[in-house]
């Protein structure tokens, strides 16, 4: 017997998720290209997980939180983290050592939107209705305007722009397979497990074609505590935690609005400029997301 399902009001972090994700999120690409400064891709993800492995195991042996029961559940576990952790960071990092702008990645990562739009209805059930589609063309819109009003990206490295797109299926699958076979499993749990994979992945590659050379200082001690907590176990948690609780769908519209607050974040912390048509799109790419998220209407 299939008990009905429970209409009780979202609770109130579930509600603030999106706003602190989207801040999370987007201020870890200004924050990332100034940890490249200290240490090649592959070795500073490499650094990144082991620290979040470090972190992580002994408030698991405290909380003893339960662990995945089947094999099957594990794969799943694994194989998310293998997506966005191994393959999308990985390849994004990559794209941005072989040269290519911060515009160019962000506007290749911000087809995702459609890309899941386009798939979510035949893997995971989900339709996206008219206001939907209206809201991923409108942020689109305004994520390109953003970044073409703040730089030009006709001129990037192909093999960059190639490691690009493999990032942006791997955020897209990861998205997907989080949605399809993900269920409720503890953070705690789920973190370590990904971020165990990704160590298990960079750290070898790292070694066989990195010099794994690293400049500590001050700057880099405090990016590798940004990239650890806020951009890892805070905005990964919220990630994940939005996945499993509304549409798949949805939640990736939220990523139109990276590239214009990562243009924000960029202004202070890299000296980047915005202009005018900037604050336009960032403004058009807001309401796209506030369409394409709006819950809709019951009958």
């Amino acid at each position: 017997m299939t008990l009905p399902e429970s209409r009780s009001p979202r609770p109130l972090w579930l509600k603030a998720a999106p706003a602190l994700f989207l801040i999370l999120w987007s201020a870890g690409f200004a924050v990332a290209k100034i940890a490249l400064r200290h240490a090649e891709p592959l070795t500073l993800l490499a650094l990144r997980y082991a620290l979040l492995v470090a972190v992580l195991l002994p408030v698991f042996l405290v909380l003893r939180p339960p662990l995945p029961r089947t094999a099957r559940a594990w794969f799943h576990v694994a194989m998310t983290g293998f997506l966005i952790q191994v393959v999308y960071f990985g390849l994004c990092y990559v794209a941005f050592k072989a040269g290519v702008s911060a515009g160019g990645v962000a506007i290749i990562v911000c087809l995702q939107p459609i890309l899941v739009g386009l798939i979510a209805p035949r893997l995971v059930g989900e339709r996206v209705g008219l206001a939907g589609w209206a809201g991923l063309a409108l942020g689109l819109g305004g994520a390109l305007t953003v970044i073409l009003s703040r730089q030009s990206v006709g001129a990037e490295n192909p093999l960059g722009v190639l490691a690009a797109v493999g990032g942006l299926f791997g955020m897209t699958a990861g998205t997907l397979y989080e949605k399809r076979f993900g269920t409720g499993h503890h953070p705690v749990t789920s973190n370590l497990i990904q971020y165990a994979v990704g160590a298990a992945f960079t750290l070898p590659l790292a070694w066989l074609t990195e010099s794994t050379a690293i400049s500590w200082d001050a700057e880099f001690v405090w990016v590798m505590t940004y990239l650890v907590i806020g951009n890892s176990l805070v905005s990964m948690t919220l990630l994940l935690a939005m996945i499993r609780a509304g549409e798949v769908a949805r939640v990736s519209s939220l990523f139109y609005l990276v590239p214009p607050l990562s243009a924000l974040f960029a202004w202070p912390l890299l000296g980047e400029g915005m202009p005018p048509a900037g604050w336009a799109g960032m403004a058009l790419a807001a309401a796209g997301v506030a369409l394409a998220i709006r819950p809709p209407r019951r009958r």
